[in-house]
């Protein structure tokens, strides 16, 4: 049997034939059904595109119902035990793992554009000392396409990949930056020598009469954070970035763009969220008062659940062993046993069992950097660091192939009003 949908109009009872692909169909083809020869046709409608594809990608497999996370087919949990955050940066831009080499010299290239221009830093000093670090972010990335002009061409893939190395190499230095430049501390040059992750931490913490060695616990958690961060399929953020690079736009200003839409509250700062309601609830035993406000409706339990996943995220599994050894580490262990009482008594309870409310990614993350003593209005900007690989894997695909977005809508004003002067009205 061909792989096709009957669809029948009972307005006019005219049956259409419509070709299945992927277990989709192509939204235009509702347009050939019509009441008259003349009307415009059917369109979906779908608020928040809930089930609608908006494009072909080879990037990130996700599968909710079953907890499974992939890039480029590579098992989260896989990529987690083994790679590093830079080397899956380049599996999602590349499509493949690197070889020794090219690793090298992707890492090299990478770390030696972390350096802000002074043009750059000096913009970043106008700026309020109680500034958001979030509108800090996107207004800098922003005006880095007035740095380098040439990122305008990107139709050019040899352009496209200097662009994508400089916006992954310059948003750690932009990221410390903003919170020296909050605390009246000059800022520090990166040190390329001590990689990714232990570099921000240098520019981050370094004092100007000391020399600075990153704790490698702290290091190789921040690391793996931005590994299970960097992308996520078709999320809020990824699509303003495919939305505002299919105009052909930079991918500096299409970068902004994506930050913008992480920095609302409905899409970044969960594991912010997280942590003030951990903070909140104080001891273990206000943990059945609150579980009964959340069963009432009263409140929300922040880190369980997740519009896409129906199972166990598996990020949280992952990030879960690595908050042990942070914790480790530092003296806030209690916020570490409450957050695990609060799990253990909510997956024991048929309320969230039923309803499949599992932790999430965020009801971890927040615990350790919040262990790392990042400031809780930081975290928001951590993701974006992380995720800005997906973003530009993302753009990186689409340019191969842009197709302007332009979605349409269903009206619902008025209609051939006449204008009235204003003495009239």
């Amino acid at each position: 049997m061909a792989d096709t949908l009957t669809i029948t109009d009972n307005r006019t009872g005219q049956t259409y034939e419509v070709g299945i692909t992927d277990d989709t169909i192509q939204a235009l083809a509702l347009r050939d059904i019509k009441v008259e020869e003349d009307d415009f046709g059917m369109m979906s409608y779908d608020p928040g595109f809930k089930n609608t594809a908006a494009c072909e990608s080879s990037i990130t497999y996700l599968d909710g119902e079953r907890g499974i996370l992939e890039y480029r087919g590579y098992p989260i949990e896989d990529l987690a035990e083994r790679s590093t955050h830079l080397e899956s940066a380049y599996l999602l831009i590349n499509g493949r793992l690197p070889n020794r080499h090219e690793l090298e010299e992707w890492t090299g290239e990478i770390m030696s554009r972390s350096m802000l221009h002074e043009k750059a830093k000096n913009l970043m000093g106008g700026f309020r000392a109680d500034a958001h670090p979030m509108g800090v972010l996107v207004s800098s990335i922003a005006a880095m396409s007035t740095f380098y002009p040439e990122a305008k061409e990107v139709n050019d893939e040899a352009v496209r990949m200097r662009q994508i190395c400089r916006i992954i190499a310059k948003l750690p230095t932009i990221a410390a930056y903003s919170l020296r430049h909050r605390l009246g501390w000059p800022y520090v040059y990166p040190n390329t020598s001590l990689g990714y992750t232990g570099n921000f931490f240098h520019m981050l913490l370094k004092k100007p009469e000391q020399s600075y060695e990153p704790n490698p616990v702290f290091e190789k958690a921040l690391d793996l954070i931005f590994l299970l961060h960097a992308d996520h399929e078709q999320n809020c953020s990824t699509t303003a970035m495919r939305t505002i690079g299919s105009s052909l736009a930079d991918p500096y200003s299409a970068t902004a763009g994506a930050c913008a839409a992480l920095y609302g509250p409905l899409h970044g700062g969960a594991n912010e969220r997280v942590l003030g309601q951990l903070q909140r609830i104080g001891s273990k035993d206000k943990i059945p008062a609150l579980i009964e406000r959340v069963k009432q409706g009263e409140e929300r339990l922040m880190g369980f659940g997740h519009r896409v996943y129906r199972n166990y995220d598996p990020r949280a599994r992952i990030i879960k062993k690595m908050a042990d050894e942070v914790l480790d580490q530092s003296a806030d262990t209690p916020l570490m046993e409450l957050a695990k009482e609060l799990e253990r008594i909510a997956l024991e309870d048929d309320y969230f069992v039923e309803r499949k409310l599992y932790p999430n990614v965020d009801f971890y993350s927040g615990i350790i950097l919040h262990a790392m003593n990042f400031p809780a209005d930081e975290f928001t900007v951590l993701f974006a660091i992380a995720r800005s690989v997906g973003w530009l894997a993302q753009w990186h695909e689409m340019m191969s192939k842009p197709v302007l977005a332009r979605p349409r809508q269903i009206y619902r004003g008025g209609r051939e009003r006449r204008y009235v002067s204003i003495d009239e009205r």
